[in-house]
């Protein structure tokens, strides 16, 4: 493993009680980081990069997308919900080769490193087969990216004499395939967790077997909680009475979660997620994240489905602060008649929701997340000097309310260069590329020819 010297930059460790280090130094030495001082020797380094009028600074961790999607891109821009599900899992999802999964999550994971994110959760739902999940794991780990694969089911329409998928629990032997074999390792480069369909997609019977494997094999599960709607109204309930609520449970939207509900998984301390984005546009309720602040509960982003729109983390921080300071401020308004003073929501809160919290949904936060001596060297380099950044007075402000994918220079995991003064290192993207295309062109024509949902899209 290379030894990289990060020199001069105006650091950003992100650390609890942390502030600006200008003119620092950040060593990296077998994939760690080993030191941030001023003026560290560089004898013995195997490379030194100059971050002169850079801010250096944690990766970007984005918490809740579905990689699988990167072949469609700008499909679902105009979809409301009911498209979504009709057309993307009862009808295109089916149209996926493992080929399809494997290049849309490859194409997709290298475009979250030229974007400045060094580790993903990977919301994996399309996986009919074996071979589904393992090419999606093929893809995530060829990128070089630190991932958790979640791995989900599909929901197709059911065929006649067959189960709807909401009465179907998640395989045991297909989880137990993987948590026992290539996903073993918690400290691997890709992790294994669990996509479930919980209690607003399934029934009670489901939720607590699936809530049950994901115990029994240790392994941090998700939940799309999308709708007020439930097959299973006391699910909640039943799991909290069983003991199968706890850190390792993740809630994504969650919006219209009801506040018993809300409060049985911050009481059991249960992990949130919000979409900003999707969920303002298919008509997903307020955002939960008032509510979690107002319960001083911590909660982590994500871009969601690649079909609707880019899965850019520096505009979902973005957007994500603006729409909650809206909401948060709006409420205020019409309690007291009067503005907020000061503003109820910090751009340092945002930062946290793009870094640290979605290491800790996780469980990676004692490897990333921040910069900290003994963590794992994922860290990114933003010209602050670029035009559109220069005389910014705060250099948090700087990233979260100037900062785009082009003013990333340097995306470094695990110690690993991969992108260095602007462009990606890797040969082969025009041909992944090309590959994508061919993909997700073949897949929207065999299914406009052949689904029975293709008037959704």
């Amino acid at each position: 493993m290379t030894t990289t010297l990060i020199r001069n930059g105006l650091v950003l460790t992100l650390a609890e009680g942390g502030k600006p280090l200008p003119g620092h130094d950040v060593l990296l030495k077998d994939g760690k980081i080993a030191e941030i001082a001023p003026g560290i020797e560089s004898e013995g380094v195997d490379e030194v990069i100059d971050a002169e009028g850079m801010i250096v600074m944690p990766g970007l961790v984005n918490a809740h997308i579905h990689t699988w999607q990167t072949g469609l891109r700008g499909l679902a821009l105009d979809w409301t919900a009911t498209n979504y599900f009709r057309a993307m899992h009862a009808g295109l999802a089916g149209f996926f080769t493992p080929d399809d999964i494997r290049i849309a999550n490859l194409v997709g994971a290298l475009n979250q490193i030229n974007n400045g994110v060094t580790t993903m959760v990977d919301w994996h739902h399309n996986n009919p087969t074996p071979d589904h999940s393992d090419a999606a794991i093929d893809g995530l780990e060829d990128a070089g990216i630190r991932a958790m694969f979640l791995h989900g089911s599909a929901k197709p329409d059911p065929k006649p004499g067959q189960k709807h998928f909401s009465e179907i629990p998640m395989s045991r032997s297909e989880v137990e395939r993987l948590r026992n074999g290539r996903l073993s390792s918690d400290d691997a480069m890709v992790t294994m967790g669990m996509a479930i369909l919980g209690p607003q997609m399934s029934v009670e019977e489901v939720v607590l077997e699936d809530l049950g494997l994901a115990k029994d094999l240790d392994l941090v599960t998700s939940i799309h909680h999308s709708g007020a709607k439930m097959p299973a109204p006391e699910g909640y309930v039943r799991a909290a009475e069983a003991g199968l609520i706890d850190r390792r449970v993740n809630v994504v939207h969650g919006n219209e979660l009801t506040d018993r509900d809300l409060d049985i998984l911050v009481d059991n301390g249960a992990t949130f997620n919000v979409t900003a984005e999707i969920e303002m546009q298919i008509c997903y309720g307020d955002l939960l994240a008032g509510r979690l602040i107002e319960r001083g509960v911590p909660f982590s982003i994500g871009t969601d489905i690649e079909s609707a729109y880019a899965p850019d983390m520096l505009a979902c921080t973005r957007f994500t602060l603006q729409a909650e300071r809206h909401l948060t401020s709006m409420r205020h308004k019409d309690k007291t008649g009067e503005r907020p003073h000061p503003q109820p929501v910090s751009v340092r809160q945002a930062l946290n929701w793009a870094t640290i919290e979605g290491a800790k949904l996780a469980r990676l936060e004692k490897r990333t997340g921040t910069l900290e001596v003994g963590k794992a060297g994922d860290v990114i380099l933003v010209r602050a000097n670029d035009l559109n950044m220069s005389g910014a007075f705060d250099p948090h402000n700087a990233v979260v309310g100037y900062a785009n994918p082009g003013n990333v220079d340097t995306v470094i995991v695990q110690g690993v260069v991969h992108k260095r003064g602007g462009r990606m290192l890797r040969a082969d993207i025009p041909k992944l590329q090309e590959a994508l295309a061919t993909s997700g062109r073949r897949i929207f024509e065999e299914f406009k020819e052949r689904a029975a949902t293709a008037e959704f899209a």
